[in-house]
């Protein structure tokens, strides 16, 4: 269900950008929005590339900021110099563990975080408009 709005939105954004619906831009959103992880450009690539082999890196760089700038997609950035893109998801939020020894990257949903924070920003006459938290550490793997 997720997958088809996304690729409706998409739809949508490109028609009113006067830009063409390409089959490329297609199979890149079908990889993009079946994947779990937080995908940098260079992942996604190498994801095409054994099915798709005439997607081109630029064609892959391109769509997915036309994700980030239609609002199927948040850009985020780990402090590592890579940029990677999610699927966003409507009306919900997570926040971020990232093991600064492999890079592996989890999510979290936790709501007394949400609500100390709701409280923080109310303590000090603050409208949050939004939000993220990462919390930087080493997983267990990279512990041992």
């Amino acid at each position: 269900m997720k997958r088809e709005k996304n690729k409706e939105l998409f739809r949508k954004f490109v028609s009113r950008q006067g830009l063409k619906s390409t089959r490329q831009r297609e199979n890149i959103l079908d990889v993009f929005v079946s994947t779990k992880q937080h995908m940098s450009v260079e992942e996604l690539y190498e994801k095409l590339r054994a099915a798709h082999p005439g997607i081109g890196y630029a064609t892959v760089c391109r769509t997915l900021k036309l994700f980030a700038q239609s609002g199927i997609a948040h850009e985020i950035h780990f402090g590592d110099g890579r940029t990677r893109y999610e699927p966003a998801a409507q009306g919900e939020h997570h926040d971020h563990l990232v093991c600064t020894g492999c890079g592996t990257i989890a999510e979290f949903e936790n709501s007394t975080i949400e609500e100390l924070q709701t409280a923080v920003a109310d303590g000090h006459d603050f409208l949050i408009h939004s939000h993220k938290l990462e919390l930087y550490g080493l997983c267990a793997r990279c512990r041992k």
